[in-house]
């Protein structure tokens, strides 16, 4: 009997530098949404751009190459609603797309992330 495998979200994604085209196109769409950009006021961007590549590829079944806080840590103390989440995500997904990511590894990246909001929303 043989076993298939499907490729890590990483791999589906097209690895580090297609995830680093995500997260820049991403950050472009949460800075211009008045609702959102003030949360990252004072922020190195630069930094954050990494540490988000970063923690996403790893989440996904990349090399671990994050090295920052956890997510509850990260966000304590922000405050961020369930509506801000949503629209978090919203952008991610439309990130996603923009790059030309397929809908049904879309749908499977945005169901990890928000399996991830109890870790973010209102600490």
């Amino acid at each position: 009997m043989t076993t298939t495998t499907s490729p890590s979200l990483y791999v589906q994604l097209g690895g580090r530098d297609s995830i680093a085209a995500v997260v820049d196109e991403f950050y472009h769409r949460v800075l211009a949404d008045t609702g959102l950009s003030p949360l990252f006021a004072g922020l190195d961007m630069a930094r954050q751009r990494q540490h988000l590549a970063a923690f996403i590829g790893y989440t996904l079944g990349g090399p671990n190459e994050y090295k920052g806080r956890t997510l509850r840590r990260a966000h304590q103390g922000l405050g961020i609603s369930t509506a801000q989440f949503g629209a978090v995500t919203g952008h991610l997904q439309a990130a996603l797309a923009s790059c030309a990511v397929p809908a049904p590894t879309i749908a499977t990246v945005i169901g990890a992330v928000a399996a991830l909001e109890d870790e973010i929303v209102g600490k």
